[in-house]
């Protein structure tokens, strides 16, 4: 058997990190169930909606039967993307949007994380004079992902949020922290998910411009992850729309609009900035694919793919969530310091479960003894290495599931945390 040698780099970038890691032993616990049947949710796969299944179905029907077809899966194209692809986006956001894009404003990518990749290590890792450049989430939890994005893993740095906590009604929403973030010379780039995963958090406005506001003062890029943001897949329940600036990169990706098989990010923002990171993928992988880019101009000039965004996307993710709430609220008692975090975007809830009294991993294998998967939240404070039990006390709960299952799954998930709460203390219940 070859066992070759890794170098630095290999061996960082072949560490399963975050969820990944998790998701080997969800994978290991599924195939070991030996007949036991589990209420799954962990994962961040959409699910196939018939209405958005037919959109693609239609799209590609029109693109085969098109003279074009030849010329988009017979060739290599321009590293910066299809071209009539890019023409669509330019013409719709300008449009939606009052902005004046060109061409040079976009660049198409396999995937919004490869955007990512691209920026963390373009802005940022170690200079030619040995200085440490940041890669910066402002916002402590964000998505797990962003752990893995660097190859130098000790440029990645979090900040704790401040919580706005609503104990009657069990709500809470984190904020920046703005006394606590440092954005300086030695910042390479920041990073953030709006609305983020894991929390369904939505950054404000006035907080994205005052964080692209601190970031200018060092020409330091700002990239916006807008994978669940209008105006596709448009998954913001709380009004929102996306914040474009000199130094604010926005960061799209139609996996949660129904193609994530097809591995399609869009990066808008200054053409100084999109220019290196189209140079990053040209020595990466010359070009993004290009099929997935030809059926989505037509939805996207067609307008259908922001209807079926808004008009069936958003509705059936908040209905899960409606479902999850109401269980969750019926089913934990009042006493119990539960909180849910707003549900302002995204395809998932977010439970705190203060003072819990083991960990968010113990918890997890707890609940998979009821036949119920979730991911422990401490996946999802990458960069953060100060100590805060609040890390150990989150699960992230995926709203992919049918409704009976989601139902059914929180009344068991309530029943154990009842359990697990009244075995330490008496004065829960």
């Amino acid at each position: 058997m070859v066992n070759p040698a890794l170098s630095e780099f290999g061996t960082t970038m072949s560490r399963l990190t975050g969820v990944r890691a998790i998701m080997a032993d969800i994978i290991a616990t599924l195939r070991a169930g030996q007949g036991q049947e589990f209420l799954n949710f962990s994962s961040g796969n959409p699910l196939v909606l018939p209405e958005v299944e037919k959109l693609w179905r239609d799209c590609t029907t029109k693109l085969l039967a098109s003279p074009e077809y030849g010329e988009v899966v017979g060739r290599y194209g321009s590293s910066q993307g299809y071209q009539p692809f890019i023409d669509a986006i330019v013409n719709d956001f300008n449009r939606r949007y009052g902005l004046n894009l060109s061409d040079r404003n976009i660049l198409i990518t396999p995937g919004s994380q490869s955007i990512y990749f691209y920026a963390a290590n373009a802005f940022a890792g170690y200079t030619n004079s040995q200085t440490l450049k940041k890669i910066v989430l402002p916002l402590s939890p964000d998505y797990t992902g962003y752990g893995g994005v660097s190859l130098f893993p000790e440029a990645v740095v979090a900040y704790k949020p401040t919580l706005e906590i609503d104990a009657e009604s069990h709500r809470f929403k984190y904020c920046p922290d703005f006394s606590q973030l440092v954005i300086d010379e030695n910042t390479g780039c920041v990073i953030f998910s709006r609305p983020c995963n894991p929390t369904g958090n939505v950054i404000s406005a006035d907080e994205v411009k005052k964080i692209a506001d601190r970031a200018a003062v060092y020409d330091v890029p700002v990239f916006v992850d807008a994978a669940y943001a209008p105006p596709y897949p448009g998954l913001n329940f709380v009004e929102m729309e996306p914040i474009f600036g000199d130094n604010i990169c926005h960061c799209m990706s139609l996996s949660k609009a129904g193609l994530p098989g097809e591995r399609i990010g869009i990066a808008i923002g200054d053409e100084r900035i999109i220019e290196v990171l189209q140079a990053f993928q040209t020595n990466m992988c010359i070009h993004s694919p290009r099929y997935g880019q030809a059926i989505a101009t037509d939805a996207i000039n067609s307008g259908a793919l922001a209807e079926i965004s808004t008009g069936v996307i958003r509705p059936f993710y908040q209905n899960k969530f409606s479902i999850l709430e109401s269980t969750l609220s019926k089913a934990l008692p009042k006493s119990l310091p539960w909180f849910l975090h707003r549900f302002e975007g995204a395809i998932f809830a977010w439970l705190w479960l203060k003072d819990l009294p083991m960990t968010d991993w113990e918890l997890y294998q707890k609940l998979k003894e009821v036949g119920v998967i979730v991911v422990p939240g401490s996946s999802f404070f990458p960069g953060l290495r100060e100590e805060w039990p609040h890390k150990q006390e989150c699960i992230r709960i995926s709203l992919t599931a049918s409704d009976e299952d989601i139902q059914e799954g929180m009344e068991r998930l309530a029943k154990m945390v009842v359990s697990i709460f009244s075995s330490t203390s008496t004065n829960f219940i």
